[in-house]
């Protein structure tokens, strides 16, 4: 925008000769002076309000990608460095306020809500658009009015030269008001469509992260409970699974530990017949009887 208008600047310095000409000789009222300064303050005014809107938006921006990256860190407040003024911010409150509430939440009136309310801060710039180029025309319907005065006056006197001076005078006005106007509305047309077009990214946006971000958070939908619980017939599938998989092993120690217990008995039993044996040929050796 200010390369633009330097741009426009700098033309309006090379050309300032014809611009002289168009806007400043032979103004014998101050119609043009008035109509003109009416466009210019016009279209100042609007190009202030856009520039006003261009740099909330690029605040909103900056909020909204702070919030995804907040979200993309599990940061545990997703609101951290995020101004609680912002419009995701508004929107995440709004949405677990709601879902506190068990109220069900539609994104689709959200959005709608959201739209209207920033159609209102273009409201303005969209009028100062639409009327822009119309200044032009009625400055030279006025224009032309005043010549026709002149041209009256001077079929009414043949010598009057006033007449002929205010006929010029309201074909100069006339060709300055035309070129203001539409100079303006080339200029203003432009960036109110790319105030328009930053709206709408910007919109998008805060309409993407909510459903890729708040929804699963905060939405509770038939098709969502039904991918859920599906979800939870697979864990448990899976828990099974695992359980049959535990049962097998228990149920392999349980058999080694009998055969362990078998194991053990045999050799306890194998272990009395032995010292049995001993203690028969320990009699034997010393004679002894079977009560001594």
């Amino acid at each position: 925008m200010f390369l633009l208008a330097a741009i426009i600047a700098g033309a309006s310095v090379w050309k300032f000769d014809l611009i002289k000409t168009v806007y400043f000789k032979d103004q014998l009222t101050m119609t043009g002076w008035i109509i003109n300064g009416s466009i210019v303050a016009l279209f100042l005014v609007g190009i202030l309000r856009i520039i006003m809107i261009f740099f909330s938006y690029s605040r909103e921006e900056a909020a909204t990608a702070r919030f995804v990256r907040n979200q993309e860190l599990e940061v545990e407040n997703p609101l951290e460095k995020v101004s609680p003024k912002s419009i995701i911010a508004r929107r995440y409150l709004v949405m677990e306020r709601l879902f506190n509430a068990s109220t069900p939440i539609n994104q689709g009136a959200l959005a709608a809500t959201l739209l209207a309310n920033e159609s209102t801060r273009t409201s303005l710039p969209k009028y100062i658009a639409n009327i822009l180029i119309l200044t032009g025309v009625f400055g030279t319907i006025v224009s032309l009015s005043l010549a026709l005065l002149g041209a009256s006056d001077l079929l009414e006197n043949a010598v009057d030269v006033g007449g002929m001076g205010l006929v010029i005078h309201g074909m100069s006005t006339a060709l300055s008001t035309t070129i203001t106007a539409i100079v303006c509305y080339l200029f203003f047309g432009y960036f109110y469509l790319k105030l328009t077009d930053a709206q709408t990214n910007l919109l998008s946006a805060i309409e993407q992260v909510t459903t890729t971000y708040l929804t699963p958070l905060f939405v509770v939908e038939q098709d969502t409970t039904l991918y859920e619980f599906t979800g939870l017939v697979r864990s448990l599938q899976t828990l099974v699974k695992q359980m049959q998989v535990s049962q097998k092993v228990v149920t392999k120690a349980e058999a080694r530990m009998l055969t362990a217990v078998d194991d053990y008995q045999n050799q306890i039993e194998a272990s009395n017949k032995d010292m049995s044996t001993v203690i028969d040929l320990l009699k034997r050796g010393f004679r002894l009887k079977d009560d001594e």
